[in-house]
């Protein structure tokens, strides 16, 4: 074992001698850059929420320092608590809308003579989903809690007394899934208020409208059409045999738009939709008049209750909905004054789907009147995962952009934060059979004259499915990653506004995999390959450590670069800590300087045509170039010639170059039962070479070599 990793070091300092017929080219194309980003703001990483009550632990002065020293430049502060269907209260200080001390909160937007250390999440209680992408295991929905007392409503934002448009154009809906094909004839709705006017019961024809919503359409039912909506309890037949349905949508088009006045004072209190329960099932009747309703709805307060989606949810809620122990959102204060963001331009984000414009419009108020400089603000969290159709959110976006500009003009605002796809967003099809998140989103906008309020379009990347993490993934994510930046383009965003990857890493779940060397190559030729492919910034997940919990396959796991003990104090650094400072120490030159980036090819192929090396050429400030180099073949070494090829005659690295390696040799992770360590575990080992045209470099099996010189 010592014998052979001592014979691959010496392969990466590129001191043994490679027979000729063994070469391999990679060919750079030096005529013409395909992208130029600023390390600065180009390469960063994100802050998110935390377990509760380590804050103080993760953002210590030591472990904030060992944290840079992976090299990530500017931040992103991520919102997490829509994620959950919650409301957030970035400010501990502020104003409820209710007198009584409940409603619609608005964080204080001057600062108070206590810093903001924490803030937390407060679940909604109106909310109308059982699970999404962001609450798995976390609450129910009030539609099938068998509560009559307990109601969901719908977001009154989007009602016409706030969007300026038909309540037509923004219908909303409550789905219900009955696990299976259930006979039904009938559905009976308590209405809360206010109610549907207009609406219709539908039922699905596929197999799965909320993971599959073009393999499919929503039918009416026979008698599925309400243009008189009363409310009250409303039992309504639907058809006058039983059809099959797993799945059945209530689509709302008109709101009475009205409550009880000694309800409430507030308007958007009397907007929208509000729900006390759903059930479906079987009419028994006799003479005309119905003698029995046979419900196959579960109704419990529970995640095992009849599952339920939503389009939107009203943000009302009141003090006794707050959970700490859900995790927090670092404090604004103490997040910019521990020194994770450098002093640099920090992005960060709004709750939007379920929040206010006023409270947005005061975050910005108080991280201003701090001083504290932000560079872009993301809006909301993650919409498609909350199934929020792409009109809805448009709709948000431009009221909260407007009142965010009113204040701050100069304010770059951006989204829709997508969850980690490899392909476009689909939804259900609108009217002209249009199924693309993205194209609608950017449709609304340009249609509305607004499109100039998109100062960058933001979504994740966690390409790699929870569990089913492959070696032969490494071949795929050059293509998965260009390949989804030049959807985006397809759908319509504009050439002029940048695209950033706001959050990324391998899966949205951590597991074993992420204590690999596989981990460190991967995120390598990510962030190659999408700034090759013209992406404009990226930001790594997660950049501060946190004890290793168990993840797919019940495996042992983190996000973070590190592995951390009990008291999330860092253990030892992991493969993502040295392939991080691989790209922004040593292929990067450090700082704000303008890089240049070239597109590369090598002729390196597997039996079955796999890519086995990817290469990322850099032209840096100094004046000198830099190759980022992934050899994804597990047993092999390859030996390479370097090709600069440019319109005017090709060239060659000449005289001293560096060659800085990181790999299998370096680095292997033994797992166990409840963790595992690294051992080898580092460090990246730094060589020169002195090149000629005939020179070959070695790339050890498994590794990330970056090559830096001068060409002649």
């Amino acid at each position: 074992m010592h014998q052979h990793f001592k014979t691959l070091g010496l392969l990466a300092l590129g001191l043994l001698a490679i027979p000729a017929a063994w070469s391999q080219t990679i060919t750079v194309d030096a005529g013409k850059a395909s992208n130029s980003i600023r390390p600065t703001q180009a390469l960063g990483a994100s802050v998110d929420r935390l377990p509760y009550g380590i804050s103080d632990q993760v953002l210590a002065p030591e472990t904030v320092k060992q944290v840079l020293a992976a090299g990530w430049q500017a931040m992103t502060y991520r919102q997490n608590t829509e994620l959950h269907v919650e409301a957030w209260h970035w400010n501990p200080s502020g104003a409820w809308s209710d007198p009584a001390g409940r409603g619609y909160f608005v964080g204080a937007a001057t600062p108070g003579a206590e810093p903001v250390q924490h803030s937390y999440g407060y679940p909604l209680p109106r909310r109308g989903v059982t699970r999404d992408d962001g609450t798995d295991l976390i609450g129910y929905s009030r539609l099938t809690d068998g509560d009559l007392n307990s109601f969901w409503k719908s977001n009154p934002y989007l009602s016409q007394h706030f969007t300026g448009e038909p309540d037509a154009l923004h219908p909303q809906w409550v789905v219900l899934d009955l696990a299976s094909k259930q006979p039904l004839t009938a559905i009976r709705i308590a209405w809360g208020q206010p109610h549907a006017t207009r609406y219709t019961v539908q039922y699905w024809t596929g197999d799965d409208p909320i993971h599959k919503p073009t393999q499919g359409s929503w039918q009416m039912f026979p008698l599925g059409d309400v243009g008189a909506g009363a409310g009250g309890t409303d039992t309504r037949r639907l058809s006058r045999e039983p059809i099959a349905a797993q799945w059945v949508r209530v689509l709302m088009s008109e709101s009475s738009n009205r409550c009880e006045a000694s309800a409430s004072h507030d308007v958007r209190d009397c907007l929208g939709y509000a729900i006390r329960e759903i059930s479906l099932g079987t009419l028994q009747e006799k003479d005309g008049r119905i003698t029995q309703f046979h419900d196959l709805v579960r109704h419990t307060p529970d995640q095992d209750q009849t599952a339920t989606y939503c389009s939107s949810v009203d943000p009302w809620h009141e003090p006794s909905d707050l959970d700490e122990k859900a995790g927090e959102q670092v404090g604004f204060d103490k997040f910019f004054r521990s020194g994770i963001t450098r002093g640099l331009p920090t992005m960060i984000s709004i709750a939007m789907l379920y929040n206010t414009p006023e409270d947005a419009v005061n975050e910005l108020r108080f991280l201003e009147a701090r001083g504290y400089p932000i560079s872009y603000v993301e809006m909301g969290e993650e919409a498609d995962g909350h199934y929020t159709p792409p009109e809805d959110y448009a709709a948000l976006y431009l009221q909260f952009a407007k009142a965010l500009h009113q204040f701050d003009p100069q304010l770059k605002l951006g989204g829709p934060v997508f969850t980690g796809q490899n392909q476009d967003i689909e939804v259900w099809p609108d009217a002209r059979g249009d199924a693309s998140w993205t194209r609608r989103f950017i449709n609304y906008l340009r249609e509305h004259g607004r499109l100039d309020e998109l100062a960058f379009f933001s979504f994740e990347h966690y390409p790699v499915d929870p569990g089913k993490l492959l070696w032969s993934h490494l071949y795929d994510e050059p293509q998965w990653v260009g390949h989804i930046l030049q959807v985006w383009r397809d759908d319509g965003v504009p050439a002029n506004v940048p695209l950033f990857i706001t959050e990324s890493n391998l899966s949205s779940q951590m597991s074993e995999a992420y204590m690999d060397i596989w981990s460190g190559l991967w995120l390598a030729d990510y962030a190659g390959a999408f700034l090759s492919a013209g992406g404009d910034a990226l930001y790594f997940f997660h950049a501060l450590p946190e004890a290793m919990t168990r993840g797919a396959h019940n495996s042992m796991g983190t996000f973070n670069f590190f592995s951390a003990d009990a008291n999330n104090r860092i253990q030892q650094p992991l493969a993502q800590f040295f392939a991080s400072q691989l790209v922004n120490l040593e292929w990067m030159q450090p700082g704000d300087g303008l890089h240049r980036i070239y597109t590369a090819t090598s002729d390196i192929q597997d039996e079955a045509g796999h890519q086995l090396v990817s290469a990322y050429p850099a032209f840096r400030p100094d004046g000198s170039w830099s190759l980022l180099i992934v050899n994804k073949d597990q047993e092999n070494a390859q030996s390479v010639r370097i090709d600069f090829q440019a319109a005017a005659a090709n060239q060659h690295f000449s005289g001293k170059v560096s060659v800085s390696t990181f790999g299998r040799a370096q680095y292997q992770w033994h797992p166990t039962a409840d963790g595992g360590h690294a051992d080898p575990d580092g460090p990246i080992v730094h060589s020169t070479v002195n090149a000629r045209s005939d020179t070959q470099f070695v790339l050890p099996a498994a590794s990330i070599t970056v090559l830096r010189g001068q060409l002649q």
